[in-house]
């Protein structure tokens, strides 16, 4: 998978962008956990074992002091074949991965008690404990609410397990605190093609706040609620319905703040929230999307809860204007810009510090990609990385028109500068022929002089040291 770039200003070159494309009909050779350089070029792929499967969330993050990947992997309801959840529910036997530097899998994070891990949120903290989101169904009359008598509701929780022991050390079940009837997705949309599940939370993001507090987006409610950790009690709630026997203070925006069907909120600072605004959309009674409430942007809020209010800091817009129906992400970087991938629309963009305005969409644009192929990705994400692969160098030699064309690539390796290529008679009589080529995207072609038997590459760093070295192999015609 390559990024199509439209836009780059950036001054700063540094880093990687992080992202899991997928796609209803896309092959399972394109959909994969991915890194890609900013030129646009792949850096890392790993493919789903699967044709239905999928990961999703894929980014840097630390354990036990030092830099990770993490992505979650499993089958989404949607994917060919599986429809008898809600749309984007985990269906069970889905998991966490942590890779470390080497791309290895040193931890395999599951969900417990009849849970499953669902795919939108995994938090590694600095307890040496990781959080994540999960789903289960629970059997309820729906009639009461629209829905079918033999209906379900599609029951989220937040699950925190020791990585040490994988014990369960918190647990919170959203059915125990918040009422069905504030949710904006009709339970009428809970139909025989999703087994009568109405997905009544669809939680999207869990985030840690300056006390220690989850700070919990449910979509559906198009609300976020900060929870107490010690406690499992709600401390506040921004935007969203309240019914009168909930009690906890609510944050009300002002009407520019308001958001619906949002993704990804984060703590900026104590009292500031970002987010994505979907501002669409619902599911009707026969399965279709709704109207779209507005356009999509990045929202970041002012939050004060001495007056329980909430005001506009910074938005960001696309160019020309975005509906996103689901996913979408907004992450802000140590310069103090935004990155934003827009869900299932296959755009990412950068924006300065500032953002933009809904009537000056292309002011402070930094950055711009797309994904192509029909793929997008729930999330993405721009970071540092360095990845040392653990398995060797790939080469593949070819003659034609009585020339030879050595290719080398080195799935995942970040230093690799250059290369370089020997060739000889045999596998164990090799000598150098080419002694540097400048590495060139994924993949570099090197057009050898004369002709041999076998061929190998070497990779090198930027100071010339040989830091990988490929199998010799068999020129091919």
């Amino acid at each position: 998978m390559k990024l199509q770039v439209l836009t780059n200003t950036l001054t700063d070159t540094s880093g990687y962008l992080f992202t899991a494309p997928y796609g209803p009909s896309a092959p399972s050779s394109e959909v994969g956990a991915t890194i890609t350089a900013l030129d646009g070029t792949p850096v890392w792929f790993k493919p789903v074992p699967g044709s239905s499967m999928a990961n999703l969330g894929l980014r840097v993050q630390q354990y036990q002091g030092k830099p990770v990947l993490t992505t979650w992997q499993g089958t989404a309801a949607g994917s060919p074949g599986y429809q008898n959840l809600p749309m984007a529910a985990p269906e069970p036997g889905a998991c966490f991965y942590i890779y470390d530097q080497t791309y290895t899998v040193i931890k395999t994070v599951s969900a417990v008690d009849g849970w499953t891990a669902d795919l939108h949120e995994f938090v590694l903290t600095p307890q040496g404990t990781a959080l994540f989101l999960t789903f289960r169904t629970v059997a309820k009359d729906l009639t009461e609410f629209g829905g079918p008598k033999d209906g379900y509701v599609g029951d989220y929780g937040i699950q925190e397990i020791d990585l040490a022991t994988d014990e369960l050390v918190f647990s919170w079940d959203m059915l125990d605190h918040i009422s069905l009837k504030d949710s904006y997705e009709t339970a009428a949309s809970a139909n025989s093609t999703d087994g009568n599940v109405w997905d009544v939370y669809h939680p999207n993001s869990l985030d840690i706040g300056p006390n220690g507090e989850l700070l919990v987006s449910l979509r559906n409610m198009w609300a976020g609620y900060a929870v107490d950790r010690s406690t499992g009690d709600i401390q506040w709630q921004l935007n969203g319905q309240q019914q009168p026997d909930e009690t906890w203070p609510h944050i009300t925006p002002t009407t520019d703040a308001a958001f619906s069907w949002q993704h990804m909120l984060r703590f900026r600072g104590t009292n500031q929230i970002s987010l994505f605004d979907d501002a669409c959309c619902g599911t009707a009674a026969d399965g279709t999307d709704e109207a779209a409430q507005g356009q999509s942007r990045g929202l970041v809020l002012n939050l004060d809860l001495a007056t329980r209010t909430a005001s506009v800091a910074t938005t960001m817009y696309h160019d020309p204007s975005l509906s996103v129906s689901s996913q979408g992400s907004v992450e802000q970087l140590p310069s103090g810009d935004w990155f934003v991938g827009w869900g299932i629309q296959p755009s990412i963009s950068q924006f300065g510090a500032t953002g933009n305005t809904a009537s000056t969409p292309s002011s402070n644009l930094l950055y711009e990609a797309t994904i192509g192929g029909g793929l997008f990705s729930y999330r993405a994400f721009r970071d540092t990385w360095v990845g040392t692969p653990s398995a060797p160098p790939k080469t593949v030699a070819r003659t034609s028109d009585g020339k030879t064309t050595v290719y080398a690539s080195w799935n995942g390796s970040t230093q690799t500068a250059a290369w370089q290529v020997l060739a000889g008679s045999s596998a164990s009589d090799l000598t150098v022929v080419v002694p540097t080529t400048p590495r060139s995207g994924f993949e570099t072609s090197v057009t050898v002089p004369g002709s041999a038997q076998y061929y190998q590459v070497k990779a090198l760093d930027s100071t010339g040291t040989v830091i990988g070295t490929s199998a010799a192999v068999a020129v091919s015609s």
